[in-house]
């Protein structure tokens, strides 16, 4: 886990996921542009061991200046964007990897051998030579798909022709609206067509795919279609009127929507039961420990801003009329 933090404000999977020692990361993104920091963001924050390299040639990074990105009412500078959203992944459980990844392919080389029962897996090959394993990969880098060619799906890719030559890019449409492509295991949040135009619009890519990841990863551990969903999101404490009744109401819901085929063992049922019970209470908060992260929030962006975490415009309206 790459950040203390990661254990105040975000869950884990360990407890449901017998399959976790199987590979070096539960998911490697290729990418660490908005598209790529999203979807680890999710991931991470779920408890799935996270890996997002970055060092290739970015889109963002040819732009001046960023001007219409939600929260930034005066604009950021990239290389600030960048700060946040490396920091972002990292507090969230990512391990953030400097490194330009050459190849992803079949653990095994030839998709013949896997890690574990638990599915395929991949190995992904940075420059320099360092090889990891993964039990699934999100291709979130919109320049070239090249990496991806050991895979040897030939429908990865389109041919074009450009000056009197017939060339080949990667097809943009490869995969589904929500990142699934036809190798198990493998996600593509970018390139994709009509998406990664603007960096808002692949950060939304990228968590959509990394709720899909999440949602497969739930799937595989048994939990039925109805309940392999996930929502992230942080409630007041407060709204818990009666936390046993809560609790108690959270596993009338999941066993209503059990299906009556549902084949797992019932010790089995009960451990995801129990678990997404576990992380429906997470969710909720008190007022106090929302302050303490508020703080935290402040404190880090004015780290990143050179500015002191306790100004606002209160303070700057005070400064200025002295």
């Amino acid at each position: 886990m790459a950040d203390a933090e990661r254990s105040e404000g975000t869950t884990t999977a360990t407890a449901t996921d017998p399959e976790a020692a199987a590979f070096d990361y539960d998911v490697a993104i290729v990418g660490g542009g908005p598209t790529g920091c999203s979807a680890g963001v999710f991931t991470g924050r779920y408890g799935l061991d996270t890996v997002v390299f970055d060092r290739g040639r970015s889109s963002l990074q040819r732009c001046a200046y960023l001007e219409n990105y939600l929260g930034f009412p005066g604009g950021v500078d990239v290389e600030t964007f960048y700060e946040l959203i490396h920091d972002h992944v990292e507090a969230a459980g990512c391990d953030l990897v400097p490194e330009l990844v050459e190849a992803v392919e079949p653990a095994g080389g030839d998709g013949s051998e896997t890690a574990d029962a638990a599915g395929p897996s991949f190995e992904v090959t940075t420059q320099d030579g360092e090889t990891v394993t993964a039990r699934r990969v999100v291709a979130a880098a919109r320049y070239g798909g090249d990496f991806l060619e050991p895979l040897g799906d030939d429908e990865m890719f389109v041919t074009y022709e450009y000056d009197g030559e017939t060339r080949t890019k990667f097809d943009r449409d490869y995969a589904d609206v929500e990142g699934r492509t036809a190798i198990d295991g493998l996600y593509v949040a970018a390139p994709v067509s009509e998406v990664n135009v603007q960096a808002i619009m692949s950060a939304g890519q990228g968590a959509r795919v990394g709720r899909s990841v999440i949602t497969d990863h739930r799937l595989e551990q048994g939990y039925p279609e109805d309940l392999a969903a996930h929502w992230d999101w942080i409630r007041p404490e407060a709204e818990l009127a009666d936390e046993e009744t809560a609790r108690d109401d959270w596993r009338e819901r999941f066993d209503s929507r059990v299906p009556d085929d549902c084949d797992l063992p019932e010790e089995r049922l009960h451990e995801l039961r129990e678990a997404d019970v576990e992380r429906q209470r997470e969710m909720y908060v008190s007022e106090e420990t929302v302050e303490t992260r508020a703080k935290r929030g402040r404190e880090r962006l004015a780290d990143h801003l050179g500015v002191d975490a306790d100004s606002g415009p209160a303070a700057d309206s005070a400064s200025d009329s002295e």
